[in-house]
């Protein structure tokens, strides 16, 4: 089993930010090289649903783009 060593990010406190946006934001294709979030989800961020920002979460934590949240 290995431990998760990536820091927590900037205004994290054990629960996920508010948003994955890190402030690199420079796309490829349609995905921001930054947060790894497309260009849609990026779009709708501020009206997605908690259970639709979870999942993208999730999916950026599968992805190794993320630490997971924690508590």
């Amino acid at each position: 089993m290995t431990t998760d060593t990536r820091p927590p990010r900037a205004g994290e406190t054990g629960t996920r930010p508010a948003s994955p946006c890190i402030q690199v934001c420079r796309l490829e294709e349609d995905t921001c090289l930054g947060c790894r979030r497309t260009l849609d989800e990026i779009a709708r961020w501020s009206r997605m649903s908690e259970a639709e920002k979870g999942r993208v979460w999730q999916r950026l934590e599968r992805e190794g783009e993320v630490a997971p949240a924690q508590g």
